[in-house]
């Protein structure tokens, strides 16, 4: 269900590593409402001498304004939006699939005054503080204190959460209902639940109901000692155990298991814990905990396997992941990676990037698929790669093809695709530091969902261009601010792949000038070398939108290299020479699947790890490549 788009910042180094400590959760033993007191136990503000043998970590009780700093640090949209890491995260005005209705700068659009949505942002309370008197330490508990717009919090105002009616909508002055992102207040919509509540029930959009059932079930059980005694409201009933009255609790319970945690509910939750008040709450860290103690009818059929796993698009130190999703009859919560048959990775999405890996090794990589009750699929198929050896730089790989700095505002960046396969953007990011600087100031995402196909192109120009403009694919002026002696990198999975300029040098490189890549050139390099490039003059864009690539200057001189037997019913595959080469094998997708060298003294190739089927084999000598088809029966 979720969209999430992951951006790195200086400021979360420390916390989207973080994990749960070790030993937090050894008391959280039993089943029902025995696991609810055992987890109170664990997050509470009082030392339990019965656990604190382990490293229980009591609840610090903050004030309620140290939430400003909290939320002007950590609660913002490092997710939804490329470049939206300076802006307030609202769950009542963000848009997951769109650009928000409006958005908020950290400490700059606190609330002040407002009137209408969109004026400013305050403290929403999820559990309304009426119910609690505004006491502490519930009045100021970060896990169910968020960002809002404060019309709209106003308008939320102390109602239940619940599902809305469309013909009994609420209306009230300053405010649309639906609000700018969809989110609703009204008459209760009774869908089959077992008690019916006549009542009027506010609703977030899909995206963020689960966040509010999880934010329900910690509150319920971090003050399971309090909530009986509390003031009337609708959706507690009034007990130390259950504490959710029906029908809030079903459908509570069908918003946890619909809408999956995502890794903004795990970077809050650690960030909560590391940077705040000391605790946690378990039901981001442990999902299958609402099943098991609130259902009377637990969750016993594991999801479907994972299909259609493949690797592809491999670093010196990543390898790249994507996969069929797996089904559920409730849902499918996350699913764990292994590498080699370690279980490593976590994730929500079906694509993932494997990081920390070693040069020049083949990894094997399988997966489960999890539900919200804990129950695990069979594993997928297997999926290898091997990772390169260059000395941090890519492989064979997508790379700047052409730059334009021209006259005024005409200036343009060209990325071409040669890999044999379709990339995904989603990894890539640009990068530009200014007269020589070092550091990069300046970065660029690409939109959601953006691909280049092989043998295509992708143009970015500044929004004034004038040259070419036909050929455009985006518009951005922070990437394009660019002179002739500023650097610009090409960076995969945060790793520098290909670079225009000199990263510590202020001279000009290309000033007033238009660069187009060599078609020999057919890999990026994290060295800039003029060599590699062909200079033409000011704003001359009669290339752009296209780039011609010719490997091996010239071909010919490889034309002699025989590849035999060809079609290959056996495992062994001779390469006839009489120098020194090196070999790539890739699968008809751009996988690569083997690199070795032949010589005139070991001329063969065990290729018994391929499959059946039609391969490119890329044999290179030096500066010079030639490219055979293999078919292998």
């Amino acid at each position: 269900m979720k969209q999430i788009y992951f951006i790195a910042f200086a400021l979360l180094t420390m916390t989207v590593s973080a994990q749960v400590p070790a030993g937090y959760y050894d008391y959280a033993t039993g089943t029902g409402y025995t696991l609810k007191t055992q987890l109170f136990r664990i997050i509470n503000n009082v030392d339990d001498p019965e656990i604190n043998n382990t490293v229980e970590e009591v609840q610090t009780v903050e004030t309620y304004n140290s939430l400003d700093g909290f939320n002007a640090t950590y609660e913002r949209d490092f997710y939804y939006e490329p470049g939206g890491s300076n802006t307030i995260l609202d769950m009542y005005s963000e848009n997951p699939t769109g650009a928000d209705p409006y958005n908020y700068t950290p400490i700059t659009d606190e609330c002040g005054n407002f009137s209408s949505e969109g004026d400013c942002y305050n403290k929403e309370h999820i559990i309304p503080q009426s119910v609690f008197s505004s006491q502490l330490p519930m009045y100021s508990d970060a896990h169910h204190l968020i960002p809002s717009d404060g019309r709209v919090n106003g308008f939320r105002s102390n109602f239940p959460f619940g599902n809305v009616d469309d013909s009994q909508l609420t209306s009230q002055s300053g405010i649309t209902n639906p609000t700018q992102n969809g989110s609703k207040l009204g008459g209760y919509e009774d869908l089959g639940y077992p008690i019916d509540y006549t009542g009027t029930v506010f609703e977030p959009i899909d995206e963020f109901k689960g966040d509010i059932a999880r934010i329900y079930f910690y509150f319920v059980t971090r003050y399971e000692t309090q909530v009986s005694g509390w003031s009337s409201y609708p959706m507690f009933d009034g007990s130390s155990d259950q504490a959710i009255a029906e029908p809030f609790l079903s459908l509570l319970i069908d918003w946890h298991l619909n809408d999956p945690v995502s890794q903004k509910e795990i970077d809050r939750n650690n960030n909560i814990f590391y940077n705040h008040q000391n605790n946690r709450n378990p039901f981001v860290d442990h999902p299958e905990w609402v099943v098991a103690i609130w259902s009377s009818n637990p969750d016993t059929e594991a999801p479907s396997d994972v299909t259609d796993l493949m690797a592809s698009n491999p670093t010196d130190t990543t390898v790249q992941l994507q996969w069929t999703a797996a089904t559920d009859n409730i849902g499918v919560s996350s699913y764990d990676i292994y590498v080699d048959g370690a279980n490593t990775y976590n994730t929500s999405n079906t694509m993932f990037t494997a990081t920390d890996l070693s040069p020049d090794t083949n990894y094997c990589f399988t997966l489960k698929a999890l539900d919200g009750s804990g129950n695990e699929s069979n594993f997928s198929n297997q999926a290898c790669e091997m990772t390169t050896n260059n000395g941090g730089s890519g492989d064979i790989d997508i790379f700047f093809s052409e730059y334009i700095e021209g006259s005024s505002n005409n200036k343009v960046l060209e990325i071409a695709n040669f890999t044999g396969a379709t990339v995904n953007m989603s990894i890539y990011t640009l990068k530009l530091s200014f007269n020589g600087n070092a550091n990069w100031s300046t970065t660029y995402t690409f939109p959601p969902s953006t691909m280049i196909t092989n043998g295509d192109v992708y143009v970015i120009a500044n929004g004034s261009s004038t040259v070419c403009t036909s050929e455009y694919d985006n518009l951005n002026n922070a990437i394009t601010s660019f002179n002739g002696n500023d650097a610009i990198g090409l960076f995969k999975n945060d790793v520098l792949i290909d670079i225009l300029g000199d990263f510590n040098s202020s001279s000009n490189y290309a000033q007033n000038t238009t660069l187009v890549r060599k078609p020999e050139v057919d890999r990026p390099t994290i060295t800039f070398d003029i060599n590699e490039w062909n200079s033409f003059g000011t704003n001359n864009c009669d290339d752009l939108g296209q780039h011609n690539q010719t490997l091996g200057t010239p071909e010919a001189s490889l034309s002699a290299v025989t590849m035999y037997p060809n079609p290959l019913n056996g495992n062994t595959l001779f390469i006839s020479t009489n120098e020194n080469l090196n070999v790539e094998i890739y699968d008809v997708l751009g996988k690569r699947m083997l690199t070795t060298s032949v010589s005139s003294d070991n001329n063969t190739i065990d290729v018994s790890n391929l499959k059946s089927g039609l391969y490119l084999v890329r044999i290179i000598s030096d500066n010079r490549s030639i490219t055979k088809k293999l078919i292998k029966q």
